[in-house]
């Protein structure tokens, strides 16, 4: 698989993203060591999780003393679009051995995702094994540094200047990899309704508004969706 020319291509696309990833890792780790974590609680924390979001939005819960399943819920409807990312993926990785289908799984991310799922369905057809090197190419350098930055920042965090704007990395992040994906009017929809709803139901505690704004978006979605569908069965 290394020695594929497609895995090269896969690092290459990921390589950008190292702009994003590396303050996105600093940034939790610093951000957890301040709110008083250890240094194992917060690297068990980007291991096993490996979500940068859902890190988030359950470390400032945790932070306001939220509740214990209010974190949980969160942290679930935060990532529930890896399972759709995986839907997405599953027609294109899904003959893969089942080793390399859970290696996937958990190496998926939004930057992973959104370089593969491009080049997937968009670029020439691509036999399963090149697809295979091209999605774990992406995954070196979008996956991986995120544990190893996250424990720089918890370690050597104190050292980076205050007037470094790290938290910048975190729309960047989220605007590079959406914009591409915006294909269609039912991803627009969905992208506009979760912005609005997500403003709108911002004073509901705990950030619970999140999820309520994410039913809405993916309802609208699935709607425009059908909506197209039956417009293009009439033609």
């Amino acid at each position: 698989m290394f020695l594929n020319p497609w895995f090269r291509r896969g690092v290459v696309a990921g390589l950008p993203y190292l702009i994003v990833v590396v303050p996105f890792g600093l940034l939790f780790g610093i951000t957890a060591r301040t709110a008083g974590f250890n240094l194992a609680e917060i690297m068990g924390f980007s291991i096993l999780v490996i979500a940068g979001a859902s890190q988030f939005s359950a470390l400032q819960l945790m932070n306001d003393n939220a509740p214990v399943l209010i974190v949980i819920a969160t942290g679930l409807a935060v990532n529930i679009r890896m399972a759709m990312y995986s839907a997405s993926l599953a027609p294109h990785l899904g003959g893969m051995p089942v080793w390399q289908r859970a290696l996937a799984a958990y190496s998926l991310t939004d930057q992973s995702y959104a370089i593969s799922a491009l080049r997937f369905d968009t670029g020439p057809p691509m036999r399963l094994r090149d697809k295979v090197a091209y999605y774990f190419g992406a995954v070196l350098f979008t996956a991986v540094p995120w544990p190893v930055f996250t424990l720089v920042g918890a370690t050597a965090g104190s050292l980076i200047p205050a007037d470094v704007p790290l938290d910048l990395a975190i729309p960047i992040t989220f605007l590079a990899m959406i914009a591409p994906l915006l294909r269609n009017p039912a991803h627009l929809a969905a992208a506009v309704v979760s912005v609005v709803l997500t403003l709108a139901f911002s004073f509901i505690p705990y950030n619970l508004g999140l999820l309520v704004a994410a039913v809405f978006a993916m309802m609208a979605g699935a709607a425009v969706e059908q909506l197209l569908a039956r417009r293009r069965a009439r033609e």
